[in-house]
């Protein structure tokens, strides 16, 4: 199945500008042409359940696998009422003709078994057209609580068995919850699923806070509040709802906070004597060190995947722009050279690109662009589009969207590095300031 299938999504995450159009004569094949592709059809029946108490996980699994695989825009289901083969038994034979029939092109079939609390999920993937199985059949184990997690499991495998690159669906999404009107705006931190399921809220809504980071394991969460009255870092451990105010100094603001891949340092901003620099922390001793030292603001620093560079956004060349440095200081150098100010700068998983938010012309924009400023590509317009945060996989990109007017709110939304499949994300309430967790163990 990857031999035939894998050029459906390598194509489809090229950066080379543009998209495909597939020709169906035979073998698969797509071929990257206009930044827009033709969606791989495929199948996935309702699991079997093979003990009583499955029988109500077993068909919402299978429609939590498609709705990962359809909301990617790479694939698109084939509906339930089109088919003609049904799947009594996980170790039945299939009968190809029926699903080469509805044009199914890759096929996913799957069982659910229950005990107790206890829950396995069996599944297998096919190419329909080559009438072959998956190198390997796969299952999962975990708890009745975590079947959602399980079925996003499933899909991120049947993702990389098709094109070769990670998963991002078994993950997480740390924002900030909004509710109230635009002048009384209430903020908390929550968390959940990357579709929106299962949001958890981690803060009240006493105090404004923003900025939520996750840590590269996941499992805790810096961001900024201004609970004392003035900006200062918190760390939360996302398990135990628990935190921490890590101090910068008394009488200074802090903010803009994000972990170093090693987990122990963090780089943020902070304010002394009306002047903005960066500095890091050991959020264990305590200690920091300052890494930037001019008449300017910087902020908003990220660090490269191998904790080498940081990359932050500055006003000293006159307007807001982009500069990468060595992760313990030093000379910065400028990559962002196009028209307008670029700001929110964020590095990618994969350390070849930088996505940031731009704003030109009364209009903002997410963009990405190679860590040395080259090939720049805007992949939304709108009012406010700001604060881009990666995929665990660097192939999606989430972020906030507010509406104009007295009324509108901020929302979050997702897109393709390509620009394709632009698409909201529900939330109970308005939402901002999202962070992408690192896949989940």
């Amino acid at each position: 199945m990857r031999n035939i299938l894998a050029a459906l999504l390598i194509g489809a995450s090229a950066l080379a500008g543009a998209g495909a159009a597939a020709a169906q004569t035979g073998p698969l094949r797509i071929e990257i042409d206009q930044g827009v592709i033709e969606p791989l059809p495929y199948a996935v029946p309702d699991f079997v359940p093979e003990t009583p108490a499955a029988a109500e996980y077993a068909a919402e699994i299978a429609r939590v696998i498609a709705s990962d695989l359809s909301g990617t825009g790479l694939f698109r289901e084939v509906p339930a009422s089109a088919h003609i083969s049904k799947v009594a038994a996980f170790d039945g034979p299939v009968k190809f003709s029926d699903w080469k029939a509805v044009n199914a092109q890759a096929l996913i079939t799957g069982a659910v078994s229950v005990t107790g609390n206890g829950l396995t999920v069996r599944f297998r993937g096919y190419d329909v057209f080559a009438e072959k199985e998956l190198e390997t059949a796969l299952q999962f184990t975990g708890t009745t609580d975590g079947w959602r997690r399980m079925a996003h499991k499933v899909a991120d495998a049947i993702y990389s068995e098709i094109t070769g690159e990670s998963g991002y669906f078994d993950s997480r999404v740390v924002y900030v919850s909004e509710s109230g009107p635009k002048n009384d705006r209430r903020k908390r931190l929550a968390v959940m699923d990357y579709d929106g399921a299962n949001v958890q809220y981690l803060t009240n809504s006493a105090s404004i806070v923003l900025a939520p980071r996750f840590s590269p394991t996941g499992d805790r969460v810096l961001y900024t509040s201004y609970e004392s009255g003035f900006p200062q870092i918190h760390v939360l451990d996302v398990g135990q709802v628990q935190r921490k105010v890590l101090s910068s100094g008394d009488g200074t603001m802090s903010f803009a906070p994000r972990f170093a891949p090693d987990g122990r340092t963090i780089v943020y901003s902070q304010t002394q004597g009306g002047n903005t620099d960066l500095f890091s922390m050991d959020i264990n001793t305590g200690a920091n060190t300052r890494l930037t030292s001019a008449p300017s603001i910087e902020t908003a620093p990220s660090f490269s995947p191998d904790g080498s560079q940081i990359v932050f956004e500055s006003d000293r060349s006159g307007s807001q722009q982009l500069y990468v440095m060595p992760a313990g200081g030093g000379e910065a150098r400028r990559i962002s050279f196009g028209e307008g100010r670029y700001g929110t700068p964020v590095w990618s998983p994969r350390g070849d690109m930088v996505a940031f938010t731009k704003q030109n012309k009364g209009r903002f924009h997410i963009g990405v662009m190679r860590t040395d400023g080259s090939e720049e590509r805007l992949l939304t317009a709108s009012f406010l589009d700001e604060g881009p945060t990666w995929a665990p996989n660097g192939r999606v990109i989430m972020f906030t969207r507010e509406s104009q007017g007295s009324s509108g709110r901020a929302l979050l939304y997702s897109v393709d590095i390509t620009g394709r499949n632009l698409k909201p994300v529900k939330t109970p309430d308005g939402a901002s300031d999202p962070s992408w967790s690192p896949l989940q163990k």
